[in-house]
């Protein structure tokens, strides 16, 4: 009898430890799928609610992200950089995360690259997402700044479907991220929206000269649409937005095969090649260093301004001059070429920053010179990478049979 009544215990006991199984089980898969719901105040007092459908792997990140910034008086802000692995992104993040930010970075990795923010991988504040925007993201943020776009012809141009759709459908992405969790967005524009323009300088007023079925047309009405898409947010949803015209930049990380008109000269003077002048060279362009860039960036978005804000060096220079300037500084005897030119190549190029000045307090500071000669250093080193064997790829160590012996 006490064998039998031992027997029945048992079975209880391993009904109880299946049922117990099962539950966990159930609850695991529905907590990770759950309808993620805070409120909390912000940093500015602003009560803040967050509730979102999100996939395994977001709403870990997402719930990590609120836990950590729910406490009153927390010092940091959650800023969002899509396109952040790229040139310009990865500047204004290293901006940001010394500024003691949290960072999240949101890349495709079509042009932006790794090595451009891998200084920053393992650091508690930044986070590194690969995703395309076209497809919807699911985080918390405070600020959203949106870079992503190829923005050279060659990029640009390679696939202009994907370059609407980028401006398009991913800037509609990010504008209803800012709209569900009430951040301030803003959006990187273009001087490509002003085309090949007919008023010189060009102010934020004019309304551009653009042919909309051209080869660049992809991107400049891409970035119109976009303009267009954020003040219909702000008016209709009550998005707060910032737009800022970006013109010419350069600097460091700039890809050394973007075909724009810097990395052309700098990366033909190294190899001592031709530079290659598209057309007459009297076309006009206006170059800003790349920090310039992101202290405007940053004080737009900081400013309580929201109409559209030119960000560029309004000196201008033909291209002629700039071949010469960059060829005296490289100091190689290369000569200069003029090739034909290329279809709705702007003929005139230079911003009106009056906006910026009086509205921003901001107007570019480093000279063109000194930028170059930080941007030709670097071209040099990544020459130099990519002829020795320093390139950025994984080479396997060579096993002899014996040590392959050895692993089995």
């Amino acid at each position: 009898m006490e064998m039998f009544t031992g027997a029945r215990h048992i079975k209880q006991l391993l009904i109880v430890i299946v049922s117990v199984v099962v539950v966990l089980c159930v609850y695991k898969n529905w907590v990770h799928t759950e309808e993620i719901s805070y409120t909390y105040h912000d940093k500015s007092g602003r009560l803040r609610h967050f509730n979102d459908i999100v996939p395994h792997t977001t709403h870990q990140y997402a719930a990590a992200q609120v836990n950590e910034i729910s406490p009153p008086g927390d010092i940091h802000s959650f800023q969002e950089i899509t396109g952040g692995a790229g040139f310009v992104g990865s500047h204004l993040v290293d901006r940001l995360m010394m500024a003691g930010h949290e960072v999240i970075v949101a890349d495709n990795f079509f042009t932006g690259r790794k090595q451009n923010v891998e200084h920053w991988i393992g650091h508690e504040n930044f986070e590194l997402i690969h995703h395309d925007i076209v497809n919807p993201l699911y985080i918390e943020v405070d600020e959203i700044y949106h870079l992503a776009s190829p923005a050279s012809p060659p990029h640009y141009m390679y696939n202009p479907v994907k370059t609407i759709k980028t401006n398009t459908v991913g800037t509609i992405n990010m504008l209803g991220l800012a709209k569900r969790v009430g951040a301030k967005v803003l959006i990187a524009s273009t001087s490509e929206v002003y085309g090949d323009p007919e008023v010189h300088p060009q102010p934020e007023s004019y309304w551009g000269h653009v042919n909309p079925i051209g080869p660049r047309a992809c991107y400049d009405e891409g970035k119109r649409v976009a303009e267009t898409l954020s003040y219909a947010y702000a008016k209709q949803e009550k998005v707060d937005v910032r737009v800022a015209r970006i013109f010419n930049t350069f600097g460091p990380r700039m890809h050394m095969d973007d075909g724009r008109v810097v990395s052309n000269f700098i990366l033909q003077a190294l190899k001592n090649e031709p530079i290659t002048i598209y057309g007459h060279g009297k076309q006009t362009r206006s170059f800003q260093y790349v920090s310039d860039l992101v202290d405007g960036l940053i004080a737009l978005m900081a400013s309580n301004y929201t109409l559209p804000v030119n960000l560029g060096n309004p000196t201008e220079y033909t291209i002629e001059e700039f071949a010469s300037m960059i060829k005296r500084l490289v100091g190689r005897p290369s000569t200069i070429k003029q090739v034909a030119a290329v279809e709705d190549d702007p003929q005139r190029r230079k911003p009106d920053i009056s906006r910026a000045k009086k509205y921003l307090g901001w107007e570019p500071k480093v000279p063109l010179m000194d930028g170059l000669q930080k941007t030709v250093h670097y071209f040099e080193e990544e020459l130099q990478r990519a002829t020795h064997d320093q390139r950025n790829f994984y080479r396997p160590e060579e096993r002899t049979v014996s040590s392959l012996q050895d692993l089995k």
